[in-house]
């Protein structure tokens, strides 16, 4: 037996980050097809699959339900984390890489100096923007809806 609520989250999950491509594009010109396994962007696939899970459960079992109650709060735990926690590790990330530029710098101008050199930058893009959240959301709703509606799981 096949979970249709699963399907529609992971559903949800890969087309918010096939669509990372294209609206890469539309931002900076050119084609960035590692853009569909990256963290952060626009539109948020975490906020996207939890919103599909949450949407499909309100439709085969009702808002009243406990299952909905677990998955919205589940939704809403994960898309607070995406829009807090993680961003603001990207904006330390962001910070930190900056400094190791800085010291780089320096430690070229002094001789002598030792410094080890960090050979990979930290990731910057790890969380989202309210409205790369919103974006998700939006999509898991309508990918959710569609999963129920496909199982004939109207309530």
């Amino acid at each position: 037996m096949e979970n249709r609520g699963l399907i529609s989250a992971l559903a949800a999950l890969g087309i918010a980050q096939a669509l990372k491509i294209p609206l890469g594009y539309v931002q900076t010109g050119q084609w960035n097809w590692g853009k569909w396994k990256e963290p952060g962007g626009m539109p948020s696939s975490h906020s996207a699959s939890v919103a599909a899970l949450a949407a499909y459960t309100a439709m085969s079992k009702g808002i009243r339900s406990l299952d909905f109650a677990i998955s919205s709060l589940f939704g809403m735990i994960v898309m607070y984390d995406a829009m807090g926690i993680r961003r603001y590790a990207g904006e330390i990330a962001s910070e930190v890489n900056e400094l190791q530029i800085k010291v780089d710098r320096l430690a070229d101008q002094h001789p002598g100096v030792y410094h080890d050199h960090r050979r990979k930058h930290l990731k910057e893009v790890l969380g989202h923007m309210p409205l790369e959240v919103a974006a998700g959301m939006l999509l898991g709703i309508v990918v959710g809806t569609a999963g129920a509606a496909l199982n004939g799981s109207r309530r």
